[in-house]
């Protein structure tokens, strides 16, 4: 084996694990400032529990965005394959056709606002 093989894996986890570890110190301190500020149990239970509004139009600026993406994709591999042409021109279609969704989103968000 390899070091790259080795490294790779290893560092993977390391990150992996300082991630969950700072989470856990955050949470930790987070909880002592509360209880510092006379806050008792059931008052942190409530603040988790807030009720959390979601937006509906923000699933579809996403849905639109990531389906403009991977059509963008998808004709520029076509592109690359049958015409030849360089492979660059798949990151300025991505760019191209995520701009145009979101305009597309914008108009359809407008329209739903208005109403």
């Amino acid at each position: 084996m390899s070091d790259q093989e080795i490294i790779i894996p290893v560092t993977f986890f390391l990150t992996v694990a300082a991630i969950f570890i700072v989470a856990i110190i955050t949470r930790h301190r987070e909880r002592i400032m509360m209880m510092e500020k006379g806050l008792s149990s059931e008052e942190m239970k409530s603040m988790n529990l807030k009720d959390v509004r979601r937006d509906p139009l923000s699933s579809l600026k996403w849905g639109i965005v990531i389906m403009m993406a991977g059509f963008a994709a998808f004709i520029g591999i076509l592109l690359h394959q049958y015409f030849y042409v360089e492979e660059g021109i798949i990151i300025g279609m991505l760019s191209l056709f995520v701009g145009i969704g979101l305009i597309v989103f914008y108009i359809i968000a407008a329209k739903k606002v208005n109403r």
